[in-house]
């Protein structure tokens, strides 16, 4: 079976619950943020580190994205500020964030 096929099957298959999310047809933007993020994850962390397990790969990123990317890094969309900070500036400002 070719990969299109597996994909149509499994986006058309009722019983497993799932919405598929897509913009329209030939839409570039609609990874953007992903890719980037991901660019970002690969250029920062993984390509500068050698892991040895995948238990130690998994670690190393979940402590990358939870300790220092979102609480630390500075993002150019949230006025350079971590999204720590922004959310803290954000809660001061309207009283809540959610």
């Amino acid at each position: 079976m070719q990969p299109q096929s597996i994909s149509v099957i499994f986006l058309k298959g009722p019983k497993n619950g799932i919405e598929c999310s897509m913009s329209g047809s030939a839409n570039c933007y609609d990874n953007a943020v992903v890719e980037s993020f991901f660019g970002l994850l690969k250029r920062e962390r993984v390509n500068r580190v050698r892991y040895r397990t995948r238990e130690e790969a998994r670690a190393d990123l979940f402590e990358y994205i939870e300790v220092f990317y979102n609480r630390k890094r500075r993002h150019g969309y949230l006025g350079n500020v971590s999204p720590a900070d922004f959310e803290e500036q954000s809660a001061r400002y309207f009283g809540t964030v959610h």
